[in-house]
């Protein structure tokens, strides 16, 4: 158990729970929703009284007793399931996630998990995310799409990683497969709303995601009261018009925010059955044969190729590239092979 000690400073919130989380050393690595948890299980006191009500007024100048146990076990089971390690140290790891892996346990797969599988390979060595001996998940990537994920072994760790991200510092770029060839001069994609071109011709896609109003596992553009979302596009290599290998850059990070905009830009990545529509690569373009390998393409063709961030612990640049993937490494020489002939 740890006991910390708070002096609550001048002109503080008028609630505990806002006033513990602004003046709370930022040794202590507790988060505002952790701090919630603490002041719900009554080890929050002042003055020897228990406070437990988080809209409980402070003052400046009142002593705050806070009690921090020890990181508990998870209940999570940890699996011995093989994994890329690209890097480990003390306070993170950073992941090549293969095709089929999903990050977090959850009701339609509570095990099997990229959580899972870090459990077993942090052994004891994890000193504990949130009050319990965890890994902490600081972004993720879909089931279905490969590459770099950087987990966190300590809440130190996970909150300043968590601040990178939200400040959208973290460079994070994607390689993609997509339909069509995305050409910033086409009228039709610049005209599209929330498409534009930036210097160099990159195209930016800027809008608001949000869950579909009739499918609530997917999500949709909107341009009002979701969450805002930017991708920049650049194309990198062009197969007869038909299909394109594209580099996607996040400037923010939403559910499926990829997918979303490139299919609402009119370039749907292969492969993507629940955004790519009935889209097919143009058989008198590349050949039927290539079409149909295209078609029969089991995932989206979506790789977390580059990943770059500055240390929590000292501040040091971090990046990390990982190559294509065999399967979208295939489908990329299949289209070079039917473009060249």
């Amino acid at each position: 158990m740890e006991i910390l000690t708070v002096v609550i400073g001048p002109e503080p919130p008028g609630r505990l729970d806002k006033a513990l989380a602004r003046d709370v050393p930022a040794s202590a690595h507790l988060s505002r929703s952790r701090l919630a948890r603490l002041i719900a299980a009554g080890a929050v006191s002042r003055d020897g009284a228990v406070l437990d009500d988080p809209k409980v007024k402070v003052a400046a100048g009142d002593v705050l007793t806070v009690s921090v146990p020890e990181a508990e076990e998870t209940e999570t089971a940890a699996e011995a399931i093989p994994l890329d390690i690209v890097h480990e140290d003390d306070d993170l790891v950073v992941v090549n996630k293969a095709a089929g892996m999903v990050v977090h346990p959850a009701p339609g797969a509570p095990g099997g998990t990229l959580v899972n599988a870090l459990l077993h390979h942090f052994g004891g060595a994890l000193s504990g995310v949130g009050g319990e001996r965890r890994p902490g998940i600081v972004h993720r990537i879909d089931k279905d799409t490969t590459g770099l994920l950087v987990v966190a072994k300590t809440d130190r760790a996970h909150h300043a990683l968590a601040d990178q991200f939200a400040a959208h510092s973290a460079e994070r770029s994607y390689l993609a497969l997509c339909h069509g060839l995305p050409n910033p001069a086409d009228a039709r994609l610049i005209n599209t709303r929330g498409v534009s071109r930036d210097p160099g011709g990159v195209i930016r896609i800027t809008s608001q995601l949000a869950r579909h109003r009739t499918d609530r596992q997917r999500q949709a553009v909107v341009f009002g009261g979701g969450r805002h979302a930017v991708t920049r596009v650049d194309v990198i290599e062009g197969f007869a018009e038909a299909a394109a290998l594209v580099r996607c850059r996040l400037e923010t990070g939403r559910t499926h925010q990829i997918r979303v905009h490139m299919s609402h830009a009119g370039h749907a990545l292969i492969g993507d059955q629940t955004y790519g529509g009935r889209r097919k690569v143009s058989a008198r373009a590349l050949g039927a044969d290539v079409a149909e390998v295209a078609r029969l393409f089991p995932r989206q063709a979506l790789h977390a190729a580059t990943l770059g961030f500055a240390h929590p612990a000292d501040g040091r640049p971090m990046r990390f590239e990982a190559p294509l993937p065999d399967d979208m490494a295939t489908l990329l020489e299949t289209f070079r092979g039917a473009h060249a002939s």
